[in-house]
């Protein structure tokens, strides 16, 4: 272990950026490399950002510091959606030589140091760009395995960068798909999440979003599947059927937003209100402890306090099993930095708390209507005799561990809920 090169990764924002992160450490481990913790001196520092908010910049902005700061001498590559907004900012801002290396040629980032380290440089401008030129990873820094599908996004909403950042919409090859999904199985991962960065759009050639699903459950293997974050459009009852099969898990981080339609109009959203709780409702007569987790932004530019009570409305009626709320961030370039009636801080400050309570609440009703119940928990942390892990409904459970190991599905029966702002429920393996 002595000779081999050191290689160390941070990864802020999005599944995307796991997904990519994780095939890229499983690349340098295959050749050679030690993956080492973040915190641990290093040869090589790979940093993969978000810029999605204000706060997002700010963490990547520090991220970088911090590796500067604590492993002298190394190799800094910052690649990720920062690199992609911001590349000035960061060649002006920091002293330390910085490998700057865009969502396009984040694939081959392991070319990059490799060569680097082999006296050789490659400047990543000149390489061929692939959006899904990424290996399988064998090993990760996740219980889960996620599966990239799908990349950029059409849509063009009024407060969003991610077509400037992550490019025009793209999908994956299905066959790819198939092939990295029985790969992973292969190498013993129990649980495969698809993301992307619009999965419900996904189309390549005559296969689209509800088809790929169908033909990932008829694969064969002991593994489940989730699906991670997607837009309340591009998909139908066809997709409802799925929820059915015993492989697919009762769980759709389905994105809200805003409860008004007059602010989704203004957000440039392609839904409406109603068609949202026509999804919620036609899922939830079939299925009816599925659990629905969302995203909200609260002070979008002209939002007023029906709009927001309209928000909150529909958040109760939901009942959400989370909320990410986000306070409006301005970003530079979007049509929404030039709306008038921007909301001040407070305000925003304000709302979101208001969310934040009622999610608290929320989510603490709906882990309390699954107990009695079963769930098929995917085992992923084993601390002071007991195993933590998450059910087919999304749920953090925890259970007595006796002669179990991590990456290992146990039938649990739901006793009982934690105390605390985020509990989890507790039970007891069958």
């Amino acid at each position: 272990m002595t000779g081999m090169k050191k290689v160390a990764f941070k990864t802020l924002g999005c599944r995307l950026n796991q997904f990519e992160t994780d095939a890229l450490a499983s690349q340098f481990q295959k050749n050679g490399y030690r993956v080492v913790r973040f915190s641990d001196q290093a040869d090589a520092v790979v940093i993969n950002t978000c810029t999605v908010t204000d706060q997002s910049d700010q963490k990547s902005f520090q991220t970088i510091r911090q590796a500067a700061r604590n492993h002298p001498g190394a190799m800094l590559v910052v690649t990720g959606c920062m690199v992609n907004n911001h590349r000035e900012h960061l060649r002006k801002d920091f002293n330390n030589p910085l490998w700057l290396v865009d969502n396009e040629h984040k694939s081959s980032i392991f070319s990059i140091v490799d060569s680097y380290f082999k006296d050789e440089i490659i400047h990543p401008e000149n390489l061929e760009t692939d959006l899904f030129n990424y290996a399988p990873a064998e090993k990760t820094f996740h219980t889960r395995s996620w599966i990239k599908i799908q990349d950029g996004c059409n849509n063009f909403c009024t407060f969003c960068i991610i077509p400037k950042v992550r490019g025009r919409a793209t999908s994956r090859p299905a066959d790819d798909v198939l092939e990295n999904i029985r790969r992973v199985v292969d190498f013993g991962f129990k649980e495969v999440v698809l993301t992307g960065v619009n999965i419900g759009r996904y189309h390549f050639e005559e296969i689209d979003f509800e088809h790929l699903v169908e033909k990932i459950l008829d694969l064969p293997g002991d593994f489940r599947l989730r699906i991670g974050s997607i837009e309340p459009e591009g998909f139908g009852d066809r997709l409802f059927d799925l929820f059915s099969h015993p492989k697919l898990t009762l769980h759709l981080h389905l994105c809200l937003q805003s409860g008004s339609d007059d602010i989704l109009m203004k957000m440039r959203r392609f839904y409406t209100v109603s068609s949202f709780m026509n999804i919620v409702e036609k899922v939830r007569k079939r299925y009816p402890l599925f659990n629905f987790t969302t995203d909200v932004i609260v002070g979008f530019p002209g939002e007023t306090e029906e709009d927001f009570a309209q928000t909150v409305d529909i958040c109760q009626r939901v009942g959400f099993g989370h909320i990410h709320t986000f306070k409006y961030s301005v970003r530079q370039g979007t049509k929404a930095e030039r709306m008038p009636d921007q909301i001040s801080e407070k305000v925003k400050t304000a709302r979101s708390r208001i969310i934040r309570e009622l999610e608290e609440a929320e989510k603490r009703k709906y882990r309390q209507s699954l107990i009695g119940k079963e769930q098929t928990v995917l085992v992923e942390k084993i601390q002071r005799g007991f195993a933590s892990g998450y059910g087919e409904n999304y749920v953090l459970v925890r259970f007595p561990a006796s002669n179990l190991m991590t990456n290992q599905m146990v039938k649990v029966h739901l006793t009982g809920l934690e105390n605390g702002a985020d509990p989890a429920l507790i039970g007891i393996p069958l």
